[in-house]
């Protein structure tokens, strides 16, 4: 249990951190332009604990599921308007001059210069994409110490495991009784820990060419060439026709059409691979995230189906989908999870957990980037509208237009807002009642 509630705080921990950084990547470029900057905060309602450092405050809220930072001018003034004003024509007009006046109110008079609407748009798109940039980043740093530090657990030519008996893929039991048949691979001696370099004088280079030959042969002997404590020993093994399951390019057992396991007829020696952690070369970083972007966008766009899958499994009998969308909660349990296995080594452990905390910052990366406010990518979107416009304007030599209304926009920021809560909503009750496991 101690490692379990360790391995939440640890992710906890990763997460409040991950949090903190994304806000830099905004805080920085935002003083750097000269944007006044009141609030730096970590989590949503009240605060905790805040100190205050030249023009800015920084502090801990108590909802750590999130953070921010409040810039003057997020909002610009009403059309025909250059200072704020009180609204009263409606709920979400007030709303819209509410966010307008929230965005000015620390601003003091003589500083307008240093509002977020008037930098050019270029410099607004710096400071919005800085905090997903810095998820990216600490994705990146994360995955190079997985792949390159710990190492990715593969399979390897040395003998594993060596099976006393050959059973049946369909077999019942598991374990070998009197009479059962002796494994070839046992019968000719080997061992774990030899290690395979030639059948049939074939060089093995990986486990697969092994397993590929002693399918292909069953009933004929073959010549193997072990490696057994610095030794070359060569001994005479004939695989035995069995039947084994047919294993897909996934790695999962295929199903025919009314759901039943397939099998095969093929050659067996009941010898399996030993696994090793095998660092992998700084090239493998960049496929790595990006197949991991490539899923969470995967994700995303099929975000509908996923949570309807996910409110179907929540309140009925069917089972989650481990690569579906989960909560900061399911994220949690994982991490729990992992950190209690106390049959695989710490540094496994320690590895697991950071790639799953890689993971999460290039989901927020990913995530953020969507052209929707309250995100990151809306603002950008805002940007993007406002550097067209303005373009169009200087080529038909009109004059510049004023810069975008994005508080019109107000009324679409809250109904995301609560699509987001509501989905937060789901999964977190999804998560504790029909959890996602790694074990």
């Amino acid at each position: 249990m101690l490692l379990y509630i360790l391995g939440v705080v640890v992710m906890a921990l990763g997460i409040l951190v991950s949090i903190g950084l994304h806000e830099v990547g905004h805080l920085v470029p935002a003083k750097r332009f000269g944007v006044h900057v009141g609030q730096y905060m970590i989590g949503f309602g009240k605060t905790l604990w805040s100190r205050k450092f030249g023009e800015t405050e920084y502090g801990l809220k108590a909802i750590p599921l999130g953070g921010y930072i409040s810039m003057a001018g997020m909002y610009p003034p009403a059309k025909g308007e250059t200072t704020p004003r009180d609204a009263s024509t409606g709920y979400m007009d007030t709303l819209m001059q509410e966010a307008r006046d929230t965005s000015t109110q620390a601003l003091e008079p003589g500083n307008e210069h240093r509002m977020f609407y008037n930098l050019p748009s270029w410099k607004r798109i710096i400071i919005m994409l800085g905090g997903p940039t810095m998820n990216l980043l600490i994705g990146l740093l994360l995955y190079t110490i997985v792949l390159c530090g710990f190492g990715v657990v593969q399979t390897t030519t040395t003998v594993g495991s060596v099976s006393e008996c050959v059973l049946p893929a369909t077999s019942d039991r598991q374990t070998c009784e009197t009479g059962d048949t002796t494994a070839p691979g046992a019968a000719a001696g080997l061992k774990p820990g030899d290690v395979l370099l030639s059948i049939n004088g074939t060089p093995i280079q990986e486990w697969t060419d092994a397993t590929a030959i002693i399918r292909d042969s069953a009933g004929e002997p073959l010549s193997i060439v072990v490696d057994r404590d610095g030794s070359e020993q060569t001994l005479e093994a004939e695989p035995i026709l069995t039947e084994r399951y047919v294993v897909g390019d996934d790695g999962k057992v295929v199903e025919n059409a009314k759901g039943e396991l397939v099998t095969e007829e093929v050659g067996f020696l009941g010898i399996g691979s030993a696994t090793a952690a095998v660092q992998q070369p700084i090239t493998a970083v960049l496929p790595a995230v990006g197949d991991n972007i490539v899923r969470v966008g995967h994700l995303i766009l099929n975000l509908p189906q996923r949570l309807v899958d996910v409110v179907a499994a929540a309140f009925g009998p069917g089972d989650r989908d481990p690569n579906g969308p989960i909560s900061v909660v399911g994220v949690g349990r994982i991490a729990g999870e992992i950190t209690s296995l106390n049959t695989i080594p710490v540094e496994t452990r320690v590895s697991a957990l950071l790639g799953v905390l890689a993971s999460l910052n290039v989901a927020l990366f990913v995530f953020n980037l969507i052209p929707l406010l309250p995100l990151d990518g809306g603002h950008v979107a805002g940007a993007l509208w406002d550097a067209l416009r303005r373009f169009i304007a200087r080529v038909f030599k009109r004059p510049e237009p004023r810069p975008v209304d994005i508080a019109r926009l107000i009324p679409l920021t809250v109904a995301v807002s609560i699509l987001l809560g509501a989905m937060s909503l789901l999964l977190i009750y999804a998560d504790i009642v029909k959890p996602i496991s790694v074990l």
